[in-house]
């Protein structure tokens, strides 16, 4: 068998982890680099598995990582998507106020989003309403210009031709999962891989790599599953962009909206249910560990306690086609139960602390010769290439490549 060796490995091949490999090949174009990632295709789970919004920096906390790197990402990616014939479109969205409690928050979340650099935000009144989104009906509805949609699977794997164009020794590993790693090599299924550094970006996993290289995070990333609906030929007219509700700053979800993707259908969700498993993505996938570690770990309990009567509405939801139709009808009340068919579904990671609190801004952190993405939640696809240019900052000030 080939011995692998590589200055550097990426483990995970998502987006965040694609992106962090381009990011790296470009500045340093001699490096020998491989991305390792465990299933048959790159961005298989979270990357592929999500709305395909360009999110625009709306909703974060001014000054946070997130808003930051969402601002500053959102503006690298359509220009890489410019460049690299990637399917996008900055097609804009609605914040859409169904009652006057919503409609003053919309105030609230346009000074956020200027504060963030947002430029040419405006609140709506209903008749402006209706001209971007004839089948809508509102209060008001903020009108977000910079928002848009994009392929993030097509992405991703131009990050990847990107890469080996670069130099054709880095390599992308599918099939290859990591086991196991020290000082010298991670451990695979494909044998040991030689490497002088490892940058983990391992979503859904990030805290069980995070432990084996014995770091201490007082965190634990617990997984909740989103299904989609689709809506069929017949109705797609019913949307012409992007719908989203005002959100409830108590929950860390969007509530479920309405998308135009690129291909031209139009999703409609997701809910956000506890996944007993975390890559689980039918309504009865169950994995005894994943279950267990999360279950017994103390931060789950008290985010259950907490926000027991939202989950129990956001699972009745989940088994219920009609009472999902009632949310989207709130925002488009035209929607009728046939104008809904299954679509995909995601699972999202979500990184809890000790006190049940969701971690919510992105956690980047050094450990001897790894670096470790323990946090990278929404909008970490659009935020990516900024996400990529802090990792390489950390890279370059601690690590020699001699």
């Amino acid at each position: 068998m080939e011995e692998l060796k590589f200055d550097v490995a990426i483990v995970g091949g998502g987006i965040v982890g694609l992106a962090t490999a381009y990011k790296l090949q470009l500045k340093y174009p001699k490096l020998c680099l491989a991305v390792v990632e465990k299933e048959d295709s790159l961005a298989f789970h979270q990357t592929g598995r999500n709305s395909g919004v360009i999110h625009s920096g709306l909703y974060y906390k001014p000054n946070s990582l997130k808003a930051k790197n969402c601002v500053n990402g959102r503006k690298q990616l359509v220009e890489f998507a410019e460049n690299n014939n990637i399917d996008y479109d900055v097609c804009g969205k609605i914040v859409l106020a169904t009652n006057k409690r919503e409609a003053k928050k919309l105030l609230q979340l346009k000074i956020n989003g200027e504060k963030n650099g947002l430029k040419d935000l405006k609140i709506l009144d209903s008749n402006e309403l209706k001209e971007i989104e004839p089948n809508a009906v509102g209060k008001s509805a903020l009108y977000v210009p910079e928002s848009g949609i994009i392929d993030y699977k097509q992405t991703t794997k131009k990050f990847a031709e990107k890469i080996t164009s670069i130099n054709n020794k880095s390599r992308i590993l599918l099939s290859c999962e990591v086991f196991n790693f020290n000082n010298d090599f991670l451990l695979t299924s494909k044998g040991k891989i030689f490497t002088k550094n490892n940058i983990f970006c391992a979503g859904l996993f990030s805290d069980r790599l995070a432990r084996k290289d014995n770091l201490k995070t007082n965190m634990k990333i617990v997984s909740f599953r989103g299904d989609y609906y689709t809506l069929k030929e017949s109705s797609k007219h019913k949307i012409n962009n992007l719908i989203y509700p005002v959100p409830n700053p108590e929950f860390p979800f969007l509530g479920v909206h309405l998308t135009r993707m690129t291909n031209g259908s139009i999703e409609c969700g997701p809910n956000a249910v506890y996944s007993f498993k975390r890559e689980g993505y039918s309504k009865f996938s169950f994995n005894l560990m994943d279950t267990i570690e999360s279950l017994f770990f103390i931060g789950t309990l008290k985010l259950f306690i907490n926000h027991w009567k939202f989950g129990l509405n956001e699972y009745k939801r989940s088994f219920s086609k009609r009472l999902f139709l009632r949310d989207l009808q709130k925002l488009v009340p035209s929607l009728m139960l046939n104008d809904l068919e299954d679509g995909k579904s995601g699972v999202r990671a979500m990184a809890l602390g000790e006190d049940g609190d969701v971690i919510d801004d992105f956690k980047i952190v050094k450990n001897y010769k790894n670096i470790h993405v323990l946090n990278a939640p929404s909008p970490a696809a659009t935020a990516c290439l900024a996400i990529a240019d802090n990792i390489v900052l950390v890279f370059a000030d601690h690590f020699s490549l001699n």
